[in-house]
């Protein structure tokens, strides 16, 4: 079984994240979307909140799973024996934070990275923007999947 895992914190999922979940799991027999759990960092939405709204995006899509973790990816990747991690990148700065991230994930383990191009429309949308958007009482609706609208 090809099983891989999307780590994020998803604070919240954005259209941009269900883009690259929506052609990655075409590519694999499991996706496993990984939530990271980091208590050094704030987040605007509980970890129960992110859960709920990745589950709901996706409660009809049977080869995606959605769970928490903590600690290393590579670690995580293999208690529940992930051999890819999938990464969206959205413009040549992700791609070259990402390619660092990836040869080190290579270097302590031998799981593979599989990066996807985020698609041009969606490609300018990340979490950072919409809690921003959110903050200011901004209108959000078409930067999220329906389970995010509050």
């Amino acid at each position: 079984m090809k099983r891989a895992i999307f780590p994020g914190s998803f604070d919240p999922i954005t259209l941009g994240h269900v883009d690259i979940i929506e052609r990655g799991v075409t590519l694999f027999d499991e996706l496993v979307i990984a939530i990271g759990v980091n208590a050094d960092k704030k987040y605007s939405f509980s970890l129960e909140e992110r859960k709920r709204f990745i589950e709901e995006t996706f409660k009809n899509e049977p080869k995606i799973k959605v769970v928490t973790y903590s600690g290393l990816t590579v670690n995580f990747c293999k208690e529940i024996d992930a051999q890819f991690i999938l990464r969206g990148l959205r413009n040549p700065a992700d791609f070259e934070f990402e390619k660092a991230i990836a040869h080190t994930n290579r270097k302590l383990s031998e799981i593979e990275t599989v990066f996807l191009l985020t698609s041009s429309g969606k490609s300018y949308i990340s979490s950072s923007i919409v809690r921003d958007v959110i903050r200011n009482n901004g209108d959000y609706t078409g930067l999220v999947p329906d389970a995010v609208r509050i």
